[in-house]
């Protein structure tokens, strides 16, 4: 239902904003009203109601290249007490692009990178007379990954939301502690000068659960849990975890009713692609079931809000569609475009349209695109929403609320109020005043049996006065609701240093009924040392082992801890289960990157001994000392004791799986030199001849002869490069005689080019790219048609696009050159392929032999490396074409390409799909995926160039392009 807005003349709203309430459709059960508008306010994104019932607004006019200081806080009023704002005030000007705003003490905290602000107005005139820098070193690089987003967390920290692509260097402003961070999202307390990064990194906004568990969004991702925090994280760095974060929803696809889109991104279209704003609705206002479980996400290239119901799933939650095949908001109108919600005192959910033409980043737009738009169409104008129930009265919090000189006690009983923003700003306020004379409520607060959410907030606010005892911990410890035992936990993992007697008070939660509980328990007893507290952690990972996150929640202690840990898992190890093989593999990487030889010798030996010849775990184990031991700047000292130990595994081992680990290892201590070493590789050259042996074990003996310059095998390994041999043999004699020096290898795959069979002729050219003389060989036979451009794949072109040899690198550039007149022929040529009758199932088979090695059709029938591409059914097939044949002319968030150098010299190339602040992912379109520790990493740089390949219509016809269109248009 929509309800329309019709003001007594004169209005404060431009004739525009009112006409445009008719574009909108909301769920059943809601209405949406105007509440402010331009001239009032323009170019909006974020909003904040503070105690008194003033609304503050954060104006980023400077989007997407004024930086000459156009940012504005405006403070908006309700003066005729009509629920409508019709008044307002510059209460802050001259700011770059602001991005978010918090209350905070007598004045507001707001984000402006490079800097985080306080700002007060002290003789109450409406304007900000005081501006302290209260952060700063915050990147300024990219618009769409400033620092945003302040907000008050129920643990009393202030959190900020911050996307890191370039190094910052965060800090407190003539901070002579030496208290510095690279660039992330974080938590902060400025009382104590305290600040901590998160493990998720959060774009455009953040939220809290009702229990406080933090809530992230990004452009394509519109709603993940941060679930283990860093700080648990950190205590064990060897752990080298890369993810800390947990996708919730079961779906991307979105519903968007615009008419006339402005779609500028030209990639994505029907699905989240700036996704942002996120908000749990906690208001307790809404339909009944809207009030439990439910987030509400903007996504502005849609022009729409979106929600979603968490459901208990274990640790984490799953976030469903509250709506089928439809949002909970939307507008026909394209320059609609809700970037924020926020949550008022009536419960209702105020939506921030920044009301735009563009909204894309011009960075991830095509260029004929930005030659034709004006980046600033629609600045100067700016609208917020109240969506609230069909039957809500007016907001009353426009006549001014008087929260901020309401007596302790009073504050007090808010916190049991069904509105987070009564219980938190109530909280707030009440840690802000440390007023003793509260206690006596807060305590009978914390015994209000009527209220979980009101002894929650109890809590962390007796917390935040450090008028918490641990009697009181205790007591929350065994209170009924689960929430509440979790976050007890967290309040004594705060105190137990100093009141060692709360151990005895956690151990019995290990037998708690809710997994989350249990999870939280495990991660706290991670900092506690004593029989005890093991034998409780190792009864909590067990019962639970199936679960990732209560491994890496157990692995997640000091790692001196792990030896003890890797014993009892080999005890009780079940081979049916793989959590036991992941759980060793861990436990495998903690102690080759933190332990000394003699005990990773010891597990090598242990994995390599006649009784463990037949273990499931021996491969495991391997494997995990292996990525251990590449971890580290040097190789302790003894290693090289492991040679004979691990050639002899790899010629020997019943276990093909071991081998392959053994021969990892060796890749990283050497095989060294001497007669052990000769032996080793001449035993390799025979069991590679013999025809009779499984090929991977041939494979596995071809591999062990890579160790070494394999000159001398030249002649055998040649022959190897021949269709008749399987692929798996051929790929391993291409990788043995790409070591060998000199330009007579890549002259060898190019001369057999034709004859080689599409399974092995990435591997070719990757030996083709191994140093600059070989390379332009490579580029020679590109250039001269003996390789196609559809045969280099797009990592390998990213890689030649990125040469330190300018000359090649120009080559290569020109060669594989994004320019729209060498496309338009190949564009115009393939129309005739949308008059062709599609055939979707030969679509399929053509999408699962060129796309499905990076994408996937609704989560089948491919890889998700790249896109899903089951919501592009809802684009025109000329779009579709367009971004097959043109796949460059945008890049969609996340699937830009990265250069990691690391410490020892290595390069690694592809998409960063996880990361946390000690570890990050680099996965490649080779299906291989690179843990890298940041202490490893010397440089990490953005290229600017998308993962999406170039080249297709040199691979199909166009009666095929018809086949492929009709599958993609079905979208399934």
């Amino acid at each position: 239902m929509i309800t329309g807005c019709h003001p007594e003349s004169p209005s404060p709203f431009s004739a525009s904003a009112i006409n445009d309430l008719s574009t909108f459709q909301v769920a059943d059960g809601f209405k949406v009203e105007l509440i402010a508008s331009e001239p009032l306010v323009h170019d909006p994104v974020d909003m904040m109601i503070d105690e008194e019932g003033r609304m503050y607004v954060v104006e980023m006019a400077g989007v997407p290249f004024n930086k000459s200081g156009v940012g504005k806080i405006m403070l908006l009023s309700d003066q005729n007490g009509d629920g409508k704002m019709d008044s307002a005030t510059v209460f802050a000007d001259s700011l770059i692009l602001p991005s978010g705003i918090m209350r905070w003490k007598k004045g507001v905290i707001v984000t402006d990178a490079p800097d985080v602000y306080y700002m007060e107005d002290t003789n109450n005139d409406g304007k900000a007379d005081i501006k302290k820098i209260m952060l700063t070193g915050f990147d300024t690089s990219n618009l769409e990954a400033n620092v945003n987003n302040p907000e008050y967390g129920p643990d009393n920290w202030i959190y900020l939301a911050d996307l890191p692509v370039a190094k910052g260097d965060i800090h407190y402003p003539d901070d002579s502690s030496g208290a510095h961070l690279p660039e992330s999202g974080l938590r902060f307390q400025p009382g104590n000068r305290r600040m901590e990064a998160l493990s998720g990194q959060t774009q455009f906004g953040l939220t809290f659960d009702a229990w406080g568990r933090l809530l992230m969004v990004n452009n394509s991702n519109h709603i993940f849990m941060d679930v283990i925090p860093a700080r648990y994280l950190q205590r064990n760095p060897g752990m080298a975890i890369t993810s800390a974060i947990e996708t919730l929803a079961d779906h991307k696809d979105v519903f968007p009713t615009t008419k006339n889109p402005e779609y500028q991104m030209l990639t994505n279209i029907g699905i989240f692609t700036s996704a942002c704003g996120i908000s749990t609705y906690l208001g307790g206002a809404f339909p009944k079931e809207y009030n439990d479980g439910v987030t509400f996400v903007c996504e502005p290239v849609s022009n729409l809000v979106h929600a979603d119901r968490l459901r208990p799933n274990g640790i984490t939650p799953k976030a469903e569609r509250v709506l089928e095949r439809k949002d909970f908001l939307t507008s026909t109108d394209p320059y609609s475009r809700p970037v924020n919600t926020y949550i008022g005192p009536d419960g209702a959910l105020y939506v921030v349209d920044f009301y735009r033409q563009v909204i894309e980043g011009p960075e991830f737009m095509a260029k004929e695109v930005l030659d034709t738009v004006d980046l600033y169409n629609g600045t100067n104008k700016g609208r917020i929403y109240r969506i609230s129930a069909k039957d809500a009265a007016s907001p009353e919090w426009t006549k001014g609320l008087q929260l901020g000189g309401a007596a302790s006690d009073q504050l007090v009983e808010k916190l049991a109020d069904k509105n987070i923003w009564w219980r938190l700003n109530a909280q707030r306020l009440l840690v802000d005043r440390n007023d003793k004379n509260a206690v006596p409520a807060l305590e009978k607060m914390i015994q209000n049996t009527s209220s979980p959410l009101g002894r929650l907030h109890a809590l962390w606010t007796l917390e935040g006065m450090h008028k918490l005892s641990p009697g009181m911990i205790e007591h929350a410890l065994k209170d009924s609701e689960p929430g509440i035992r979790e976050n007890a936990i967290q309040l004594a993992e705060l105190h137990i240093d100093d009141d060692p007697g709360l151990t005895a008070a956690l151990l019995p939660l290990q037998h708690d009924g809710d997994m989350r509980v249990r999870f939280q328990l495990l991660l706290t007893l991670g900092y506690l040392h004593s029989p005890e507290a093991d034998k409780a952690r190792q009864a909590l990972l067990f019962k639970d082992i199936n679960d990732k996150w209560i491994q890496v929640a157990a692995l997640s202690a000091s790692s001196s801890q792990a030896m003890a840990l890797l014993d009892a898992v080999l005890g009780k190890f079940e081979p049916g289960n793989a959590a036991y093989a992941s759980l060793v593999q861990r436990l495998g990487t903690i102690v080759g990157s933190s332990y000394q030889s003699d005990t990773i010798l010891y597990c090598i030996r242990k994995a390599s001994s006649a009784a463990s010849q037949q273990e499931k775990w021996q491969a495991a184990l391997l494997e995990g000392v292996s990525q251990g031991l590449k971890s580290r700047a040097s190789l302790p000292a003894g290693m090289q004791e492991s040679r004979g130990i691990l050639l002899q595994n790899c010629l020997e081992s019943p276990s093909i799986a071991a081998r392959k680990a053994s021969l990892q290892l060796l890749q990283t201590v050497g095989p060294g030199e001497g007669s052990q070493k000769n032996m080793a590789m001449q035993k390799a050259l025979q069991l590679a001849k013999d025809l009779h042996l499984p090929e991977d074990q041939r494979a596995c003996a071809i591999d062990l002869l890579a160790l070494q310059n394999p000159l001398p095998y030249l002649s055998f390994l040649k022959g190897l490069v021949d269709p008749r041999e399987p692929t798996q043999i051929q790929l391993s004699a291409i990788n043995a005689l790409q070591q060998i020096p000199g330009t007579g290898m890549a002259e060898f795959f190019l001369s057999k080019w034709n004859a080689l069979s599409p399974g092995v002729r990435g591997a070719a050219i990757t030996a083709c790219m191994m140093t600059d003389e070989r390379t332009k060989l490579l580029l020679d036979a590109i250039e001269a048609g003996k390789i196609t451009r559809g045969d280099v794949n797009w990592s390998q072109s990213v890689r030649l696009r990125s040469l330190k040899n300018m000359e090649l690198r120009m080559r290569a550039r020109e060669i594989f050159a994004k320019k729209d007149d060498k496309l338009k022929p190949v564009m115009q040529d393939y129309q005739a392929a949308l008059t062709l009758q599609g055939d979707a199932s030969k679509g399929k088979d053509i999408f699962v032999a060129n796309c499905a090695v990076c994408h996937q059709v609704g989560g089948k029938a491919g890889r998700a490396y790249g896109p899903d591409l089951g919501t592009v059914h809802a684009w025109a097939a000329a779009d579709i074409m367009s971004n097959i044949l043109d796949p460059n002319r945008s890049i969609a968030h996340g699937y830009d390409t990265w250069e990691v150098t690391m410490n020892n010299g290595e390069t690694v190339q592809g998409i960063i799909s996880n990361e946390t602040p000690t570890a990050v992912t680099v996965s490649d379109a080779n299906f291989k995926t690179t843990n890298i520790a940041r202490q490893d990493i010397k440089s990490l740089k953005a290229l600017g160039i998308s993962a999406m390949p170039v080249g297709l219509e040199e691979k199909i016809s166009k009666q095929q392009m018809a086949d492929l269109l009709a599958f993609l248009k079905q979208g399934e």
